[in-house]
């Protein structure tokens, strides 16, 4: 299995969208929570993805195509 860690940072018209619990029931990704922030108009998510590569790509493609925007964190959190 393989590890990522990133960053999901969320518009205001997303924050009330069950994203990250998608992700794991749809996509086979196990997701940890490392650290995050949300307000009233933004928010900000850093995450370990655990999974098949192929199975992190496509969670990260599906969250990317509802409009969060994504980084890959390059140093472990």
């Amino acid at each position: 299995m393989a590890k990522r860690q990133v960053t999901f940072s969320f518009p205001e018209e997303l924050l009330e969208e069950p994203i990250i619990y998608t992700i794991g029931q749809q996509f086979r990704v196990m997701t940890n929570i490392r650290q995050a922030e949300i307000s009233e108009s933004k928010g900000w998510v850093q995450l370990e993805l655990e999974g098949e590569e192929g199975d992190i790509d496509d969670a990260i493609a599906w969250a990317t195509s509802k409009g969060v925007r994504v980084d890959t964190l390059e140093t472990p959190l």
